[in-house]
Formats: structure tokens, sequence, C-alpha cells
């Protein structure tokens, strides 16, 4: 009569297989502890050769000495090089990781702005707070800019940042927007680099330059 997978015993762990899970069963059977233990090392050397990747380190001989242990449901009495492993370890569930659960105001901005609102509320020096929400609302239309290119307006961020603040951070709004202060820096580094002279002529004098070149190598292969 065929014995089919579904009605033996279940595989305690399946990456030793079945065939080993039958010796742990016949080493339990053993009468002499003295025995059983010499035969528990031998069979130990048999599950190294099954996962050839195990290294002889002492963390993987303990853990094969373990995986011993838990395929014998913690029956099986022997010496063995290293103590036997605790049921309730192996058991116990990993704690739940804790996660922040306050809501953030304004998700298209991120944590690491309220983060920032928070470090700006304790500055002292006027000068350094006030440069500290330059930097914030510049970083804020840097982040509306990634999703909306129509133009935001300065007293829209300024909002934004009083009320992550709890109305504690103020700013000069006429001094901002005359300075153009809240504007992203990639947008002026852009700005830049197209209002310095003779740029854009450089670069359509080689594109004309390297056609021309072109053009006549590929007249002669015709």
């Amino acid at each position: 009569m065929i014995e089919y997978n579904t009605i033996r015993e279940h595989v305690t762990l399946k990456e030793y297989g079945r065939n080993v899970q039958d010796l742990v069963a016949h080493l339990a059977a053993i009468e002499d502890k003295e025995e059983r233990s010499k035969k528990a090392a031998t069979l130990v050397e048999l599950m190294k050769q099954i996962n050839p990747a195990m290294q002889n380190t002492p963390e993987v001989e303990q853990k094969l000495w373990d995986d011993l242990h838990i395929i014998s449901n913690f029956t099986v009495d022997i010496d063995g090089p290293f103590p036997t492993p605790s049921r309730e370890i192996l058991e116990k569930k990993p704690e739940k990781m804790a996660y922040l659960t306050n809501e953030i105001t304004f998700r298209h901005f991120g944590r690491n702005i309220e983060l920032l609102v928070d470090k700006a509320i304790t500055l002292t020096d006027p000068e350094e707070q006030e440069a500290a929400i330059i930097h914030i609302g510049k970083l804020m239309k840097t982040f509306i800019y990634s999703y909306n290119r129509d133009n935001i307006e300065d007293d829209v961020v300024y909002k934004n940042i009083r009320r992550l603040s709890k109305d504690k951070l103020d700013i000069d709004m006429e001094k901002v927007k005359a300075g153009n202060l809240f504007e992203p820096i990639r947008k002026e580094r852009r700005n830049d680099r197209d209002n310095t002279s003779g740029g854009g002529d450089h670069r359509n004098d080689r594109n004309r330059n390297n056609r021309n070149k072109r053009n006549p190598n590929h007249k002669r292969r015709r």
C-alpha cells in the first residue's frame, strides 16, 4: 500500500526533510543515553552535509543542535556541546514595533518639515529663526513644485508655516516678497545658468559645428 505524505506526520523543519525527522525519532528510542548522544553527534554532521552552505562556525553548530531538539519536539535527552534550548524562548513572539500614531498635518510636506518647524520654534536668536523660516519656505515650495507647476503664492506657504507652528513662527512677508526669499534653491540655480552671459549662444554654436562636421561625411557615404 502506498503511503502518501498527506497521511504522514508533519515535517517540523522542511530544510532537513522527512528522513532526518525519522532518524531523530529513532534516536529518541535508543535507551542508552551515551550511545544516544554519540548517534546525535553523527546525525548533526549529516544535517550539516544536507545544508553545505553552512560554515563550520560555533553559531552554525549551535543552530544544528538546536534544530535537532526542535525536530524531536524537545523530547530527546542527550549530552550535547550546547545547552538544550528553551521551548518558551523559541515560541516567544517578537514584540510589536511602535509606530507613530499622530497624524501628519500636511502629508505632501511629510514629517521632516514638521520636525524642522519644531526646531525653528526653539531658536532664540531672531536672525537664526528667520533663516530657518526662509529655509522651510524654500523646502515647502520645492515639494509643491514637484507635483504642481503652477505658481504658488508666498502667502500660502506662510500660512502653512503659521499653522504648523501654531502661530509661533512669524516673518516679515514684505521682506520675503521683495527678496523672493521663498523661491526653491533648484529654481534659482536653473535661472542662474540660463542667465549666464553667452551660455546659450556657445551651446548653439557647438551644436551647429557638430552638425556641419557630420553632414559632409554623411554625403560622402552616399
